[in-house]
């Protein structure tokens, strides 16, 4: 047996050297499950788990990484199923129990525990016992492994080898074996362990390779993550107790841990494997717990695709969206308490995430103007306090899509002059930016040939294209304005004018401007 245990305070072993471990720790699990192998073969059970035990001994290795220390468990989880497939022939002539009892002896917790998990997934498919008690059981004994590492990947293979073994609704193990209930309080309690664990990780060794490690945790993240996805799979899981205690229970696990990765990947699982009707009847708790995040998560991207999900959604189905819930309010209210939460989220991510919201209102409440004048006016409004000077290019960016969008989604430009808030947007730009949106919209009133049809909404009109017809702050010298530039931006004012109704008063109005 190898003896590669590491030590506190023992440095990090290079890659070379830790490539050599990984081929004398294989070679050693290959030997012991040979020898497994041929005793079960021969009935020879206790000797069978001897050699399990020194087999799995290999996993208590601290000095693999754990892309390393994956390849090792996956050798060693293949063996362990040769012994399971043995265990469930009941050829051994033991009862299950006694058996269960029976691999508690071995000398090393670690072996101890897979060990007990390999014979606890028999015993439960026996239905010989209870599922709820051997899963308890399972799970509270797994706490005995607690290096960052090993019980990480411990509880990963609890997980895996009980996976098809849940009480849930119209399951063979509930009933006597248990209720979904019981079955949530397992994958939660491991799914805390295991995030405890995982972020652990995160302060092992020297500070010099935290954004190693950083990398090393972000290929792990799946195996945290396989436990929200279990739990969504539960039939019996209903939205009341999702809703009441499920949910609560992860959001309060993911904000105390104040781990940026776990943060930022457990909150995307949560929205991707939930379904959508659990996220409208919880969208206060989910945007709640997005302002109390570390400030380095990308909030943004969480909410984006939070919206973006409900708004396809909504669209497709808007039967199924109760009129008690106010999808709109409920993310304008709370996105600005995240706001205030944050404290200094950058000005882009606020653009980009009212974006977002723009698109859901005329996506889901096409006909509802006020919810993007709400937008647009928020936005207006944040703009404006920003303290800098000079909007950044990002920023300008998603002031750009954000004004185009509502010309795209109308294609009709009498509904942007209704839009009380679309120039206070506008005036936030500086003269070249202004001058693209006024070009955008004479384009899309003249490629939709939009009529214009009073001298109040010519006025209105006007005042979007001020940069196109009149002199203003912030334009290039007269020399150095392009020449065919300003003949194309003339013409285009001059084919607006034959939207323009042709009565006295709007004629007056034209006159008088010119």
């Amino acid at each position: 047996m190898s003896n590669n245990k590491q030590t506190p305070g023992e440095p990090v072993v290079s890659q070379a050297e830790q490539e050599k471990l990984l081929e004398d720790a294989k070679q050693i699990v290959n030997i012991q499950s040979y020898h497994m192998k041929r005793s079960l073969d021969n009935n020879k059970l206790m000797e069978a788990l001897k050699h399990a035990s020194n087999m799995v001994c290999e996993l208590r290795t601290g000095l693999l990484s754990p892309k390393y220390y994956y390849e090792l468990y996956i050798l060693a989880l293949d063996q362990l199923r040769y012994l399971e497939m043995y265990l469930a022939g009941e050829k051994h002539g033991k009862s299950l129990n006694e058996l269960y009892e029976l691999v508690q002896y071995a000398g090393n917790i670690l072996p101890r525990l897979y060990l007990l998990v390999t014979v606890g997934s028999v015993y439960i498919k026996s239905k010989k016992a209870p599922a709820k008690d051997v899963l308890l059981d399972l799970v509270e004994m797994c706490r005995g492994v607690q290096h960052p590492t090993r019980g990480l990947f411990l509880r990963n293979y609890l997980s895996e080898m009980t996976k098809d073994k849940l009480p849930d609704e119209g399951s063979e193990y509930s009933g006597w074996g248990g209720s979904v209930k019981d079955s949530i309080d397992f994958i939660v309690s491991n799914f805390v362990e295991m995030n405890k664990l995982w972020v652990r990780m995160q302060h092992q060794g020297p500070v010099r390779e935290r954004e190693k490690r950083e990398q090393e945790r972000k290929e792990l993240c799946i195996l945290v993550g396989k436990n929200l996805s279990r739990l969504s799979q539960l039939d019996g899981l209903n939205i009341t107790e999702y809703k009441e205690k499920v949910l609560p229970k992860i959001l309060e696990q993911i904000v105390q841990c104040k781990d940026k990765i776990a943060q930022q990947y457990l909150m995307e699982i949560v929205i991707q494997v939930f379904s959508d009707d659990f996220h409208l009847q919880t969208l206060d708790q989910i945007l709640l717990s997005c302002g109390q995040l570390n400030k380095e998560v990308e909030v943004k991207t969480i909410i984006i695709s939070l919206i973006d999900r409900l708004a396809n959604y909504a669209s497709k189905s808007p039967q199924e969206i109760p009129k008690e819930i106010k999808i709109f309010d409920i993310f304008y209210d709370n996105i600005s308490k995240v706001f205030e939460a944050q404290g200094d989220m950058p000005l882009e991510n606020i653009i980009a995430l009212e974006v977002s919201l723009l698109n859901l209102s005329l996506r889901v409440f096409p006909t509802i103007i006020g919810y993007v004048d709400r937008v647009l006016g928020f936005c207006a409004a944040t703009i404006t306090k920003t303290k800098e000077e000079k909007l950044n290019k990002n920023a300008v960016k998603e002031i750009l899509r954000l004004l185009q969008i509502p010309l795209n989604a109308y294609k009709n430009v009498l509904m942007i002059l209704k839009l009380e808030n679309y120039q206070k947007v506008m005036s936030t730009l500086d003269y070249a930016d202004r001058k693209k949106v006024s070009i955008d919209i004479a384009k899309n009133a003249i490629e939709n040939d939009t009529k214009i049809p009073d001298a109040e909404s010519v006025e209105v009109l006007f005042k979007l294209l001020n940069p196109l017809v009149k002199d203003e702050d912030g334009q290039p010298p007269e020399a150095d304005i392009d020449s065919e530039d300003f003949e194309e931006e003339q013409n285009l004012v001059a084919r607006l004018l034959h939207l323009f109704n042709n009565n006295n008063e709007t004629s007056f109005w034209c006159l008088s401007q010119s």
